[in-house]
């Protein structure tokens, strides 16, 4: 699960770890109330509006809309901020990741400004905590580089990445924390605030059960602070029912409305760029039957598991969201009857047939396994133009009849 920066800051405040304080807003009013608070808090005129969205590169992204207006700005007044907030919220953010479609914008984070004056120089970096599971172990990625650019660094220059392992059954070590703020270059107050930084970080990672926790830029201030400017994180779901509080953070306006529709229909869905929707029970089936779907001459559309307890309901509800996409000119249905009954899912194909009603691609169903031969009864006198199979290849060979037909 993926969360807005303010979210991930906001978690990262438990672990003490610092971060640039903020407050999310969601209306232009908000934004100006939020902006005479920070700069009061901190005797600062100066503060930065940043867009929220699941998405990197925001301070160079544009908004549709306003092609002036970029997703990250810094401002120096109320009537700026209230200008930016109605540029920004309820237009479409496009950025190197959010491809030419771009997100909406629904939040801003008002934030304070880090790059005040001070004795020492300021200095941005770049870190980020991973699975690496080549070596099984956690990874500390980071760099001097730090900002926007950190692919063009690890692309260009990668002697600049540096990397330090850590076994999942032990904490961070002293000396590798001290590493870290060694190869960073820093002395001082700023190396014991760096060697603090990165241990909490490390923490925060562990007890949050993260995937990827990445701090970009990570901040050195005029006066030596350690400071996490930005922050993305992205949680493993299969841990979330060990954070409930954090499960409720959960935003579905960041994510595609078909796959938010299959989870509550408890199917395991991802949306495809192909032409041949599928659903099969099982994960496997599923990679073997993408794989047979391209080797006919297809592509499909879509990953639909619809697991082993797959019933009438669930067999309409994977329909409706495959045909959801425009671009799918058949459908194949691939189900091997094992806890899942095959007439089962053969009367959960003709009900939603029948509800659904309008049906004009062409539908192929291939069931084998408990009762695969009651259930080609069902859908043969069903009347409907369903067409079955049972070898892998007959149906292989009516998908590219299919698509070729299209």
């Amino acid at each position: 699960m993926n969360l807005h920066e303010y979210q991930a800051k906001e978690l990262l405040k438990r672990y003490s770890v610092p971060t640039q304080e903020g407050i999310a807003v969601d209306n232009a009013d908000s934004a100006v109330n939020a902006y005479k608070q920070i700069t009061h808090d901190t005797g600062s005129k100066f503060a930065v509006v940043k867009a929220q969205i699941h998405a990197g590169g925001r301070g160079k992204g544009t908004m549709k809309e306003v092609p002036e207006q970029h997703g990250v700005q810094v401002v120096k007044s109320a009537d700026d901020v209230e200008r930016v907030a109605k540029n920004i919220l309820g237009n479409t953010l496009v950025t190197i990741q959010t491809g030419a479609t771009g997100k909406v914008v629904h939040k801003l984070l008002v934030a304070q400004d880090m790059y005040y004056d001070g004795p020492s120089e300021r200095k941005e970096f770049y870190l980020s905590v991973l699975l690496d599971r080549a070596k099984k172990q956690n990874v500390i990625m980071y760099s001097t580089e730090g900002g926007m650019d950190i692919e063009e660094v690890a692309h260009k220059t990668p002697d600049k990445i540096f990397k330090e392992w850590v076994h999942p059954m032990m904490p961070l070590q002293g000396f590798q924390a001290r590493n870290i703020a060694f190869n960073f270059g820093l002395k001082g107050d700023a190396f014991k605030n760096m060697v603090k930084f990165v241990t909490n970080l490390y923490n925060a990672y562990i007890g949050l059960d993260c995937s990827m926790l990445e701090i970009n830029p990570l901040f050195k201030t005029a006066d030596d602070k350690i400071v996490a400017v930005d922050c993305k994180m992205n949680l493993d779901d299969n841990a979330l029912m060990r954070h409930h509080d954090i499960a409720d953070m959960r935003d579905k306006n960041e994510e595609d409305p078909t796959e938010v529709e299959a989870g509550e229909h408890n199917l395991n869905y991802v949306k495809l760029d192909g032409n041949v929707g599928c659903m099969v029970n099982g994960a496997g089936l599923a990679m073997a039957t993408m794989d047979m779907i391209k080797l006919a001459g297809g592509e499909p559309a879509n990953f639909l598991d619809v697991g082993g307890s797959a019933n009438a309901q669930t067999v309409e509800a994977g329909f409706r969201i495959i045909l959801k996409d425009p671009h799918v000119k058949a459908i194949l249905i691939n189900i091997f009857g094992g806890i899942v009954r095959c007439d089962r899912v053969a009367a959960g194909v003709i009900e939603a047939y029948h509800k659904l009603g309008n049906i004009t691609i062409p539908i192929i169903v291939r069931l084998q396994g408990t009762n695969a031969e009651q259930a080609q009864e069902l859908i043969k006198n069903s009347g409907l133009k369903v067409q079955s199979a049972i070898l892998l290849s007959e149906a292989a060979a009516l998908v590219q009849k299919a698509v070729n037909a299209n």
